[in-house]
Formats: C-alpha cells, sequence, structure tokens
C-alpha cells in the first residue's frame, strides 16, 4: 500500500518536516504552502527576530498549544 505522506501529511519545502496541520502560504512568494512553524519563523523574521529568538517563541508556543488540547 503507497502511503500518502504517512496519511494526509504535507512535507514542509522550507524545513522539510512533515506536517498534517493546515498549510500557510508562504511571505516571500504568497504561492508555497508551508508548516504553520515555518510561517510563524518568516512571520517574525519580517519584523527583525533573530533566529534564536523565533525558536524560543516556536518552543513557547508549543508548550502551550500541547496544554490547550489537553
Amino acid at each position: 500500500m503507497k502511503s500518502d505522506i504517512t496519511t494526509n501529511g504535507k512535507k514542509c519545502p522550507l524545513c522539510q518536516k512533515i506536517y498534517y496541520e493546515p498549510s500557510a502560504l508562504s511571505r516571500t512568494d504568497n504561492k508555497t504552502e508551508i508548516c504553520g512553524d515555518c510561517s510563524v519563523k518568516e512571520a517574525l523574521s519580517s519584523l527583525g527576530v533573530d533566529e534564536e529568538e523565533q525558536n524560543k517563541i516556536l518552543e513557547t508556543i508549543h508548550r502551550y498549544s500541547h496544554k490547550m488540547v489537553d
């Protein structure tokens, strides 16, 4: 049986990770579908936030978004 990227996941062209959440459009071309994490990183980068701080913000988002689901 052929896997449809492990049951309907999509591969982000920026980070190469498989994701299952709704896609976001890249700010660079307004066409490319990317994962939510890369979308957040693009938004933060456009505000001048450095990569280290972007990663800290994403860690916080992940930590608290899992608590909302539980």
